[in-house]
């Protein structure tokens, strides 16, 4: 990458390319030594790169403020719990415990268990495949559309949708929003076991701790967030195994090691790279002021990998001490963490066993997502 005098220029140029996209470490590191807050102008944001920097702006919401800035004409996709601060947020995150609960998650095992074998039986079938397409994709796509009691038919159809949607495209929010709307008017009249109907009833008996738009909204936030993650981290497992050939072995001999190697991949391939907040109160860092209304992009990404915070952060190390952030921090940590750790844990520990030698094809032509707000593959050719 290149070495020339950090602005934003520079900046936005290297976050934009694919080289960067593929492996960011390199340059995120530069920019915490010399540049650890930038104001962009092509954004009109600031960025924000150091662990204790990131975690502060996570945490201070009396500070940074989780509502962000929307198109004129948008109306869904915008009262989202991860976009409403206290006291609002506090209410309507209880009342999505209430029903996204742990034991819900717990139940899925099983479920998950044998999806993972059907779709990696599936997949074997042929001497390669496509490990994102055919493997870490549907998988977490399918979970969530049944806990939700979203009909899995046509997955990959709500794939695209999710992959659109955190682009902010339109369009694919507008069809989401509808595809809900629907589905949330049937819940009312014909509830079932699932995660829709109980969020239904919790509306319905307190109308005053969830609005329609909000119900609505969460439900989109469910199913994008819901797989988008959990696919680009399972995926990015792949690459963990490749860049630390020895570690295979090892989880190999100790599948009971595969929680701390997915907290690994977490910190080291965050497949979140960064979030927004916008500033409340005018206040003071790095010697720069940052006043009321300004952007701040905060890269959990980069502040895995802070030297201050992880002794020799670039390497796969189990019983690490520290902890990573590609979860969030604070108030909006991820309500889907249990599960995104359960989904992943499960898909790796059926690869290993069922196909350990399974490989990157040496002549693979890594594609990246194309946006630097994620890290992950778009598709990711595999031998064995």
């Amino acid at each position: 990458m290149s070495d020339s005098t950090l602005t934003a220029e520079v900046v936005m140029d290297t976050f934009n390319s694919s080289e960067f996209l593929l492996a960011p470490n390199e340059f995120l590191a530069r920019m915490r030594r010399e540049m650890p807050l930038i104001y962009i102008p092509e954004t009109q944001s600031w960025m924000a790169f150091r662990y204790d920097d990131v975690q502060r702006i996570l945490t201070d919401f009396n500070t940074f403020s989780s509502k962000v800035k929307f198109p004129a004409e948008q109306k869904d996709f915008t009262q989202s719990m991860n976009f409403i601060d206290p006291p609002r947020h506090k209410s309507v995150r209880a009342l999505a415990q209430q029903s996204f609960t742990l034991k819900r998650v717990e139940a899925m095992g099983p479920r998950i268990e044998a999806l993972a074998e059907e779709l990696l039986g599936k997949a074997l079938e042929q001497p390669n495949f496509d490990f994102i397409l055919e493997y870490a994709n549907p998988l977490p796509v399918i979970v969530i559309a049944e806990i939700m009691g979203v009909p899995t038919e046509g997955h990959e159809h709500f794939t695209d949708l999710s992959n659109r949607v955190v682009t902010m495209d339109q369009g694919a929010i507008a069809e989401m929003a509808a595809y809900f709307r629907t589905l949330i008017e049937d819940r009312k009249q014909n509830p079932g076991d699932d995660l829709v109907t109980a969020l239904v009833q919790a509306y319905e008996q307190d109308n005053d701790r969830l609005s329609e738009q909000e119900l609505v909204d969460f439900c989109i936030v469910l199913l994008v967030a819901g797989n988008e993650t959990t696919a680009k981290l399972i995926g990015n497992s792949m690459l963990c195994l490749r860049d630390f050939p020895e570690i295979r072995a090892e989880l190999i001999a100790h599948p009971e090691k595969i929680g701390d190697f997915i907290e690994e991949v977490l910190r080291l391939r965050s497949p979140v790279q960064n979030i927004i907040r916008t500033v409340k109160v005018q206040t003071e860092l790095h010697g720069q002021t940052m006043r009321v209304g300004d952007t701040v992009e905060v890269f959990m990404g980069s502040a895995n990998l802070d030297e201050a915070q992880f002794e020799d952060p670039l390497q796969l190390k189990f019983g690490r001490k520290g902890r990573h952030l590609a979860f969030g921090n604070g108030i909006h940590f991820c309500l889907g963490a249990p599960l995104a750790r359960l989904e992943a844990v499960i898909a790796i520990r059926h690869m290993l066993e069922r196909v350990p030698n399974l490989r990157i094809q040496d002549d693979a032509d890594l594609m990246p997502v194309p946006s630097y707000n994620f890290h992950g593959l778009v598709s990711l050719p595999v031998t064995y």
